[in-house]
């Protein structure tokens, strides 16, 4: 009787199994898949006050502040929640006096004091990997810092290019060889200087087993260099990614970098046209949907390109809002959602997750505060969900369907997968009808960020959605009644009962007997 009614319990539990499961197949993750939290370690958190010398001062904003490897490496749960697959961080060189930012290397090989130590950085690098977190690490092969020893070694004179200020940006010969804001520039010419800054460039991923560099001032360095440079680290470590910077709005001109091994770049492009539209409301995507229509022309592989709004380079995106009277929380929101469901790599500067102020350099580059309201972090978190869940967010092609005053739709599609994303940036509630021949027939569009459905009717799909408001759709088989998994409900207390009843007869009769 016993063996009866277990059966008899299985049955649901084997409907239910056989329902038909509904997920994309897992594919192996790649840098397009990557989102990456970018911040500058000096001004990120202090998680080690014994490093903390008399040149930290808080109240300057041109002097170190107190953040270290210690204090990035106590955030990384932090950083982890908000879903972030890779952590990029400022250079960790030892530098010259007043050097908070790492630009000023006084020592390729040292680890700077008010950071930390070698053995520190090891430890973050392995931390954030047992977190799937990978890590990149600002590196600097242009110039030194101001003083460097170098510069008074006659041995090394030639390590360096004659001291000549930049004084016509369209020739690229000066660019290459100019000294950038003074800064001492190295000759990669000088076999003696490519040799060491390749092997310098080598020996930190073999030392702490770092997955990439972002490159600073990629075009004032010969393009023959950054082929070598790319053949030798990735001879290390063969997925070892390279990302660069070419401030510059000219895709033609970046993309040549492209052809030196560079395996993507940050994309100004698309930060001058996001900033702008997102500061502000009721503007159209049209300028960012010709950015991603020049950059399939222009790259190998655009889904690459950094996507990004603001930077320790630039005015903060809040501030560009609090210019034009906005509020900046919604406008950040509706900026993110745009970076991380259009093509590309988001980039989310530290600080921007609680759209922290600032101006020029160096006030877009303050303190960070853990202490405030989390809605924008709590916003990016599921919005990096909806990222992982779906491929055609990172590997899809990009159409836009629907563009007037503010009101945009566009689809991405990979494979059978098809997503909806309708973003309202404007002051009033929009209603939009997408033709069905546009997406499906007779489906459902399902959200993921607010929940809203839309049912086909009549041949077009109805989208409403409030102001300063964006939903991500799933296209599935219109829902109905899961009989099958309500019959779970039912039958699983049923056959409870069951065997309730027969063990409470069977107990009755042995007592019996």
């Amino acid at each position: 009787m016993c063996k009866r009614v277990v059966k008899l319990l299985l049955i649901p539990f084997l409907l239910f199994y056989a329902f038909p499961v509904s997920a994309v197949e897992k594919e192996e993750r790649t840098w397009q898949d990557e989102m990456i939290y970018f911040l500058m370690v000096d001004r990120f958190h202090n998680g080690n006050p014994s490093n903390d010398f008399e040149d930290v001062n808080t109240k300057d904003p041109k002097a170190y502040h107190g953040g270290d490897l210690k204090g990035v490496m106590d955030k990384l749960d932090y950083i982890d929640e908000m879903g972030f697959t890779a952590i990029w961080l400022t250079p960790i060189f030892d530098n010259e006096e007043g050097g908070y930012h790492g630009y000023w290397i006084n020592d390729f090989k040292k680890v700077d004091e008010h950071f930390g130590t070698m053995e520190e950085f090891q430890k973050l690098v392995d931390e954030a990997h047992k977190r799937d977190i990978k890590v990149i690490l600002d590196f600097v092969v242009n110039h030194t810092g101001y003083q460097h020893p170098w510069l008074n070694d006659p041995e090394k004179k030639d390590w360096f290019h004659e001291q000549v200020d930049i004084a016509n940006w369209e020739n690229q010969q000066e660019i290459e060889n100019g000294w950038l804001f003074g800064l001492p520039d190295l000759n990669q010419d000088n076999p003696e200087t490519r040799e060491y800054l390749l092997d310098v460039a080598k020996w930190w991923i073999e030392e702490t087993d770092i997955d990439g560099y972002r490159l600073d001032t990629v075009r004032h360095v010969p393009k023959d260099f950054w082929e070598e440079f790319s053949k030798e680290v990735k001879s290390v470590k063969e997925d070892f990614f390279l990302i660069g910077e070419v401030w510059n709005n000219d895709p033609g001109y970046v993309a040549s970098y492209g052809e030196a091994g560079i395996d993507s770049f940050v994309d100004y492009p698309f930060y001058e046209e996001a900033s702008e539209i997102f500061s502000e409301p009721n503007r159209e995507l049209g300028p960012l949907h010709d950015v991603w229509k020049r950059n399939l022309d222009y790259y190998e592989n655009p889904y690459l390109l950094g996507t990004f709004i603001d930077n320790h380079d630039n005015v903060r995106f809040t501030r560009k809002a609090v210019q034009k009277d906005q509020h900046p929380g919604p406008r950040t929101k509706m900026a993110l959602s745009y970076m991380y469901t259009a093509p590309g790599i988001p980039i989310v500067y530290y600080g921007t997750e609680i759209a922290l102020d600032g101006g020029e350099d160096p006030d877009n580059r303050r303190l960070m505060n853990f202490q405030t309201d989390d809605e924008l972090v709590k916003h990016i978190g599921k919005l990096a969900e909806i990222r992982k869940t779906l491929p055609a967010l990172t590997r899809g092609d990009y159409e836009l369907l629907y563009d007037e005053k503010g009101m945009s739709v566009y689809k991405r599609t990979y494979k059978d997968e098809s997503v909806l994303v309708a973003l309202n940036n404007t002051t009033e509630s929009q209603n939009v009808s997408i033709p069905a021949e546009d997406l499906a027939e007779n489906k459902e569009l399902r959200g993921l960020l607010i929940g809203d459905v839309s049912k086909e009717s009549g041949g077009e799909y109805e989208i409403i959605l409030d102001r300063e408001m964006t939903e991500v759709y799933e296209i599935k088989e219109k829902s109905g009644l899961n009989y099958g998994f309500i019959s779970i409900f039912v039958l699983v207390p049923l056959f409870f009962g069951l065997f309730i009843y027969f063990a409470n007869k069977k107990g009755k009769r042995l007592k019996n007997e």
